[in-house]
């Protein structure tokens, strides 16, 4: 079992830059992450930007902090309690007029024993999970 991952993974968005950058927000993940993502603000009327903070009650409550954001990417902290906290980030690699090539890397660790249990199942699905995103992205 693992303590901590990193996993990262690329996949391409058919959009310019700045739309395909759009889609990794809490509101943007709403048209193609499925019903069950549906964040909550703690503070009404601050969803992006550095600081901005958002709940999520997908499997386990999550809450996510906006650490960085610019036109090249968004990097989140994230915390389940009692099962794992670290970072999320999405990085442009490539960017055209109509795709943008980007990496989504997960650096998290176990908070305990299911914590660790977690961790191993998701580093063993996490490319076929990014090739999820990118074929729901792809329907839109």
């Amino acid at each position: 079992m693992n303590d901590t991952v990193t996993c990262a993974a690329e996949l391409t968005v058919a959009l310019p830059r700045e739309q395909a950058l759009a889609l990794f927000t809490a509101e943007g993940e709403r048209a193609w992450a499925g019903e069950d993502w549906d964040p909550a603000y703690p503070a009404a009327g601050r969803s992006e930007g550095p600081g901005a903070v958002f709940v999520t009650t997908h499997g386990h409550e999550t809450t996510w902090v906006v650490v960085d954001q610019d036109p090249t990417g968004v990097r989140y902290a994230r915390v389940t309690p009692g099962v794992a906290a670290g970072t999320v980030a999405v990085a442009v690699v490539e960017a055209a007029e109509r795709t943008t090539r980007v990496r989504v890397t997960y650096d998290l660790t176990a908070l305990s024993d299911a914590g660790r249990r977690r961790l191993t199942a998701f580093a063993a699905g996490y490319s076929e999970e990014i090739a999820g995103w990118e074929a729901a992205i792809a329907a839109l």
